[in-house]
């Protein structure tokens, strides 16, 4: 049981992999098929793209404008296997550019990971939040009780 753990958390983390190594070298359908072909991908501006085609066509309109040449940071800070074919994941990251990464990564993006029709898993939904550490400071000394028992 430990090793079949083992194993999905390690082609969990290798999808992420791919998918920001897709981001990386601005390939929109590359990034578009780490997801299944029904997810909802929420931008941290609200955006919501449904599909893996939509997604990566989506994408690589903005990788060829806005997003051009830009590379995604990508830590995950949480990984949890809920039953055999699925997981979340939260992760800290951020846009940048060049390959210095980023000191204080600014978004958050919590990922549902589903294991596909064909085995392979696949982000079925990731919603992404952009952090605000001024308010969270703010919100935390006002009501110590609401900051998290780990950060």
């Amino acid at each position: 049981m430990e090793s079949t753990r083992t194993a999905d958390e390690t082609a969990i983390r290798a999808l992420l992999d791919r998918s920001r190594d897709a981001w990386d070298r601005g390939d929109g359908a590359g990034y578009g098929a780490q997801f299944t072909e029904d997810a909802t991908d929420v931008t941290y501006v609200g955006t919501v793209y449904r599909g893996a085609a939509e997604i990566g066509r989506a994408h690589q309109a903005l990788f060829d404008s806005f997003l051009k040449g830009t590379r995604l940071a990508l830590e995950i800070t949480d990984l949890r296997l809920h039953g055999q074919g699925t997981a979340v994941v939260v992760t800290r990251g951020d846009v940048h550019k060049g390959t210095r990464r980023p000191r204080r990564p600014g978004k958050v993006a919590t990922y549902t990971v589903v294991r596909d029709t064909d085995g392979q898993w696949r982000i079925a939904a990731v919603q992404k939040t952009r952090r605000r550490p001024l308010m969270e400071a703010f919100s935390f000394r006002l009501q110590p009780s609401t900051r998290p028992a780990a950060g």
